[in-house]
């Protein structure tokens, strides 16, 4: 059943990948992405560079539009955060697990600056509490612009390259290339948090 929804949402990417209008769905679904976590920004990139490597876009034009849909996105996900200070404090405050990530974020970012935004960027939802507490806490804006241009940069180079080079390899075979990315894609993002939580077990104990 999956194998086969797959297969007709990449046997369609086939026919509307090379059309100018495509780079404005990734632009727009990185964007979505950012306030919405369960929107596909990182695989709607992937596909783009998928799209890439069989020849049907550019590489450059699908990573300058994941980039920037996800820069004006997590800049929206910190203007929510900013104007409605009181409105997501009180959304938090209604379940413990809710204000504790808010207030593990922001403690996180005191901590660790800016190369936690470059981290949660890989991280579904992680990043959207990242950048929406950034607001709360009242973040230099300038701060954030910054280290989120750098973030979202790493973040779309490394989908769409990531797509870029199984589409190259799988030309014929949209499907195929695109199932590989994505399960790399995934598996790269579980060693990652797998070495996060190792990382900070470690520092848990020792303290």
């Amino acid at each position: 059943m999956l194998a086969n929804v797959i297969t007709d949402f990449t046997d369609q990417l086939k026919d509307f990948s090379g059309n100018w209008w495509f780079l404005l769905v990734i632009f727009a679904v990185a964007l979505l992405d950012s306030i919405l976590p369960i929107v596909p920004g990182e695989t709607t990139v992937i596909l783009g560079g998928v799209a890439a490597g069989a020849g049907d876009q550019s590489l450059l034009l699908v990573i300058i539009a994941g980039a920037t849909g996800a820069f004006v996105g997590d800049n929206l996900a910190y203007a929510i955060g900013s104007n409605f200070e009181g409105l997501v404090n009180r959304w938090a405050d209604r379940k413990p697990e809710r204000r504790a990530r808010l207030d593990g974020a922001a403690h996180q970012i005191r901590k660790r600056g800016g190369l936690l935004l470059i981290t949660a960027r890989f991280i579904p939802g992680g990043r959207t509490v990242l950048t929406v507490s950034s607001g709360v806490t009242q973040q230099p804006r300038r701060w954030f612009m910054f280290w989120i241009a750098i973030a979202v940069t790493i973040w779309a180079s490394y989908a769409a390259i990531l797509g870029f080079v199984f589409g190259k390899q799988f030309e014929d075979n949209h499907t195929l290339a695109f199932i590989l990315a994505f399960v790399t894609a995934l598996s790269i993002t579980g060693i990652v948090e797998l070495v996060r939580w190792q990382r900070d077990r470690r520092k848990t104990a020792a303290a």
